[in-house]
């Protein structure tokens, strides 16, 4: 069995109690929300107090890669942690306010993370994390060096444990007796693409975009 084809951790944390119907069973789905998003939020108990972060991520196929500055809060914990990936793709617009809602992809992770120190990983994990929100920009730039790998935190999530939600489709009020209203209901997708590079005016003139990022210009942002 492929990592892709096994199943989701089954743990109270992410058994779904409510609309278990729009959960998602296998690690597949898990890879493929965190292929779609390029920020997750991460959830923290910082002395005492809940803190929630955005941050951009990478990820293999057991670990999710973390990084920040040496000197941040969110970064410094050593107990359990939560982190959500939500991918919005449009709005469901209803007969009634109560029937309105959002299609998504939507993933959360629990697990306590590990500060990789090592720094050949460090440098893998980094590498992920670029190669996940720029394809090709490793390579293309000049790698961290040794003082600046000092400076920066790489956490290793595993992933271990996860759920997975999603929901698509038209509103679920079309059989139901607000149908008879005869009001619009039904999709407003949301498609987010990448516009054309904007060069950096300190550039000289003859610096050329490079071809994997124009490549991405007008592409979907939601798409690795």
């Amino acid at each position: 069995m492929s990592d892709a084809d096994a199943p989701l951790s089954a743990t109270p944390r992410t058994r779904l109690r409510r609309m278990s119907q729009k959960g998602r069973g296998d690690r597949g789905a898990l890879f493929e929300v965190l292929r779609a998003g390029f920020v997750c939020h991460l959830g923290a108990l910082v002395d005492g107090c809940p803190m929630v972060v955005p941050t951009v991520y990478g990820f293999d196929t057991t670990h999710l890669f973390l990084h920040g500055s040496v000197a941040s809060r969110s970064l410094t914990t050593d107990a359990e942690v939560c982190a959500t990936v939500t991918v919005v793709d449009g709005l469901v617009l209803a007969r009634s306010v109560f029937e309105h809602g959002v299609n998504y992809r939507s993933a959360m992770i629990y697990g306590t993370p590990r500060r990789v120190v090592d720094a050949e990983e460090k440098r893998y994990g980094l590498r992920l994390l670029t190669e996940h929100v720029a394809p090709g920009q490793w390579d293309y730039t000049r790698p961290p060096n040794g003082r600046e790998l000092a400076a920066t935190t790489l956490l290793a999530l595993p992933l271990a444990e996860a759920s997975v939600k999603a929901r698509s489709g038209p509103p679920d009020d079309g059989a139901g007796p607000d149908a008879a209203l005869g009001l619009w209901a039904g999709e407003l997708p949301l498609v987010a693409t990448w516009q054309q590079p904007l060069t950096d005016p300190a550039l000289p003139a003859s610096v050329a975009v490079p071809a994997h990022v124009a490549a991405r210009a007008g592409t979907r942002a939601d798409r690795s």
